[in-house]
């Protein structure tokens, strides 16, 4: 069964950074785009930035620049460390997995998000 754990998040100081990790686990044949998400309260979750397994990563705008997503193939991990945080940063941060897993079945995976709040 494959699982998504994240770690990091918490409260940020404005123009400060925090760090984001998600590990998948579990039944994993191979792992193709691994992304970050967020939602904020009374808005849509929307995409904060995905990299593929090759090839260029993609940002949404408002997070180009301070925010850099990264992965270890190794250990299953993506991580987002974000930088100069803003107030608008504020939201439930989830991570999203495409994988291959070693029985045929579900592809797409979220992890349980994690709260980032940026605030002085």
């Amino acid at each position: 069964q494959v699982q998504l754990v994240e770690s990091g998040g918490g409260l940020g100081q404005p123009g400060g950074s925090l760090r984001l990790s998600c590990t998948a686990s579990g039944g994993i044949g191979s792992i193709e785009n691994m992304g970050w998400y967020r939602q904020a309260p009374g808005k849509q979750r929307e995409l904060v930035a995905v990299i593929p397994p090759r090839g260029s990563t993609n940002y949404a705008d408002s997070v180009k620049g301070r925010f850099t997503i990264s992965r270890d193939g190794a250990k299953s991990t993506v991580y987002l460390q974000m930088n100069s945080l803003k107030a608008e940063d504020k939201a439930v941060y989830y991570c999203n997995v495409h994988l291959y897993p070693i029985v045929l079945g579900q592809r797409a995976f979220w992890g349980q998000g994690t709260q980032v709040t940026v605030s002085s």
